[in-house]
């Protein structure tokens, strides 16, 4: 780990992960600049800082991807009496900023649900703004890639046709650790997500399974909606959800929820009230 913020002397990219997004390929080289010249006791050891939520409040609400995964429609049709099959179109919905949290925060669960649920996903980090934004073009868009839990309390969900209520309660976004730099080159990454609860394996599927694309998705989006740097959107997520276990196995407090991939790092967070 390298504290680029005290060895970039008082830059103001180097004042967040966000204002480094807006800083744009400038920033970034500044960066790169920063750390191939840092010396050798300026770096410390990954365990010895604790991670934040890298963008704490992004420019709009957390973008979400619902149904983008066979295996995870199979499960709420099984359970739900769902519509089986692939969407014509990407399901989007959002979540409120205000439920972001960082690693290691207390994910609360309200007194009014009883059935919480964890959803690891891959979050999409917009690098480039724009609007209208084609699929071929969407790569040059991406600032890059971190893990994201979408809990949601299931019941709150289900109460009517809208999604926003069960998913958007404060601390219903953990993000991080950190945010994995995209590679225009590599537009759809291979990345295998997995999901424990107090140790336990729940969910594990690769991202290269979804039905939309990324770009397909920020093709979508964009369509009508002006894209900013440092908005975020998660991609879908796999089987496995507790909702859908027989018997159903929803967070209680106390439990931890690990969502993990290589090179994405490690995002755990405990239940609390």
């Amino acid at each position: 780990m390298l504290d680029v913020t005290v060895l970039a002397d008082g830059a103001g990219w180097a004042a967040s992960v966000l204002a480094l997004i807006e800083g744009g390929q400038q920033a970034l080289a500044q960066l790169r600049a920063v750390v191939s010249s840092a010396p050798a006791d300026a770096w410390r050891p990954l365990d010895s800082v604790r991670f934040l939520a890298p963008i704490p409040r992004p420019p709009k609400n957390v973008f979400c991807v619902g149904k983008n995964y066979m295996e995870h429609i199979a499960e709420g049709q099984r359970v739900w009496s769902e519509l089986g099959g692939r969407p014509s179109a990407p399901v989007v919905f959002t979540k409120a900023h205000t439920a972001i949290i960082g690693p290691g925060d207390v994910i609360r669960k309200p007194a009014n649900t009883t059935s919480l649920d964890y959803e690891g996903e891959l979050a999409v980090v917009i690098g480039k703004g724009g609007r209208g934004i084609a699929a071929d073009q969407a790569p040059e868009h991406v600032f890059g890639y971190m893990l994201l839990n979408d809990v949601t309390a299931r019941d709150l969900q289900k109460r009517g046709p809208q999604w926003f209520l069960g998913k958007s309660c404060d601390t219903f976004c953990p993000t991080g650790p950190w945010i994995a730099l995209a590679d225009p080159a590599v537009p759809q990454p291979d990345f295998e997500i997995r999901v424990s609860v107090n140790g336990e394996e729940r969910q594990r599927f690769r991202t290269s399974e979804m039905l939309f694309t990324i770009a397909e998705i920020i093709e979508e989006i964009s369509r009508n909606i002006t894209l900013e740097p440092g908005d975020i959107i998660a991609t879908g997520t796999g089987p496995g959800c507790g909702f859908a276990l027989d018997p159903p196995r929803f967070l209680q407090v106390g439990d931890t929820v690990v969502v993990e991939a290589e090179g994405l790092g490690r995002l755990a967070n405990t239940v609390g009230e």
